[in-house]
């Protein structure tokens, strides 16, 4: 009969997940097989050896930057993004989360990290931008954190919704008065919403003339009510350009996170709500899936 230890071997070695479990100095004492599909390197590259430098980003992951002090123990369950180098030389996004290990007396014997591919940021659903646009080069980060948030959720964490707004009169304005008159407009709307905003919601441009806001509103519904503030705030921006008043109206696509769902999904819930109030006249909030477009109180 097998043993324990060839027993838990062939669970971890089952595991869709890659799991490393890493000593006291870091050193890799084992390595599964989805580890070595995700990276390239197969555990005999590891084991007992010195770790690639293509690696150390990954085995040295503790928790999302800005979480805790340096020096912390990660939190268990807390997912982020990692990139590293594959064995091949491409790089791989994975979402990574850590664990420490403790012996029967409470000493730290050592780190687990499990990771698994994270979806491509670029098959993400974004708002267009124009080539070279500096909106598209600061989407990264946004992505990211975005990404983290739905492997914290994925994990069990604490639910969260996305609203995808539109500024109603942005293509018009950029078509007649030009690209800079489009993105002072978009700084007054950003600046008035921001004021609406929670504490623990995240603004960013989603697009060269959207925004997505990350929020943490508990229900469908909560975050349509949430969402009705934020564009009664918008109608608030007073925007001149050479002496004219320019009136504002934000169209917006309300979803809710889904465990069963994806992170694509979502946005393209929330993109395809922003459209259904834009084309119904703008100034407009709707909710996914299938919600009917309705006019901010």
């Amino acid at each position: 009969m097998a043993d324990r230890a060839e027993l838990l071997e062939v669970a971890l070695d089952s595991l869709p997940e890659g799991l490393a479990l890493l000593g006291g100095e870091g050193q890799v004492m084992l390595w599964n097989r989805a580890a070595e599909a995700i990276t390239g390197y197969a555990s005999a590259d590891l084991l007992s050896r010195q770790t690639p430098g293509q690696l150390e980003l990954l085995l040295s992951f503790c928790s999302r930057p800005g979480d805790q002090e340096a020096g912390a123990e990660p939190q268990p369950g807390r997912g982020a993004i990692v990139h590293f180098q594959h064995k091949l030389g491409h790089d791989v996004p994975v979402i990574a989360r850590t664990l420490v290990l403790r012996g029967g007396l409470g000493g730290r014997m050592g780190t687990a990290v499990v990771f698994h591919p994270a979806e491509s940021l670029d098959a993400l659903p974004h708002g267009e931008c124009d080539e070279g646009s500096s909106v598209e080069a600061s989407q990264t980060e946004f992505e990211d954190r975005l990404a983290g948030v739905f492997e914290d959720f994925r994990q069990g964490g604490e639910t969260f919704g996305v609203l995808w707004i539109t500024v109603d009169q942005a293509h018009e304005l950029r078509r007649t008065h030009g690209a800079g008159a489009c993105d002072a407009m978009l700084e007054k709307v950003e600046r008035a919403m921001a004021n609406g905003l929670r504490p623990a919601e995240e603004m960013g441009r989603w697009g060269d003339e959207e925004y997505l806001i990350l929020s943490h509103e508990r229900t469908p519904e909560m975050l349509a009510a949430h969402a009705q503030v934020l564009a009664g705030l918008a109608r608030t921006a007073e925007f001149r350009w050479w002496g004219d008043r320019v009136s504002l109206t934000v169209s917006i696509g309300a979803a809710q996170a889904e465990r069963n769902g994806s992170l694509v999904e979502l946005l393209e819930k929330a993109k395809a709500a922003m459209f259904t109030s834009f084309h119904a006249g703008g100034n407009q909030i709707t909710s996914a899936p299938g919600g009917q477009a309705c006019s901010p109180s």
